[in-house]
Parts: structure tokens; sequence; C-alpha cells
């Protein structure tokens, strides 16, 4: 009985861990850190934000249409896809509003919000 108790205890945690990964995956949030750990910084304009219907611990997921400043050449329009927004910033996430952004350097078109740190 202990044998089939330890059996279920370590098959809940492996699966719990896949399905984190998979959350993290389809809300944005790994991809975001990857960007955010090789990035180069740079400044962004919201354009347009638009729900995604997904919330990742009751923040929403949030699609962002933003103009990227790198700080060393000419701004250009990207789409960031999925990024996680504190509900409590949301407002802070508006057309018009500047925010920090980190850059793929290898894929300028990959931008990752930087305004918390994981």
């Amino acid at each position: 009985m202990r044998t089939v108790y330890s059996l279920a205890v370590v098959t809940g945690l492996v699966l719990s861990l896949g399905g984190c990964a998979l959350v993290n995956r389809w809300s944005g949030v790994s991809e975001a850190r990857r960007i955010q750990e090789i990035g180069v910084p740079g400044e962004a304009r919201i354009l347009a934000i638009w729900d995604t219907g997904m919330t990742l611990n009751d923040d929403p997921v949030v699609g962002l249409r933003v103009l990227v400043d790198r700080f060393d050449g000419h701004p250009y329009e990207v789409e960031i896809a999925k990024s996680v927004v504190s509900r409590v910033h949301l407002p802070q996430f508006q057309p018009g509003s500047v925010v920090p952004v980190k850059i793929d350097p290898a894929a300028p078109d990959k931008v990752a919000l930087d305004v918390y740190s994981f």
C-alpha cells in the first residue's frame, strides 16, 4: 500500500511539473524569460492592447502592438502575442504608455516586456 501511495505522489509531481511547463509555454512566460535573459534593453510605446482570454495566477495574459526603440536605431512596430500583466498594473499598459522591453538580438521582432523580475 505504501508503494502505491509513493508511486501516486511521484506521478502527481511529474504531471504537475509537466503541466507548469505547458502553462508557461502557452502563456508566453517561457519565451519572455528567454528574451529577458539574452535580450538587449529598449523601450516600447504601446499602440494597442488586447485580451487573449487567458489568465495566469489570476493575472491577464494580453497581446500588445508596440513601437520599439532600441536606443541605437530606428523605431519599428512589433506584436508581442502574449505577455502576463499584473491586474493591479493593467492601467499602466494602455495605448500611449512607454514600457521597458528586452529585444532578442538574433531576431529583433521577438520582444518581451521587461517590467517584472522572474
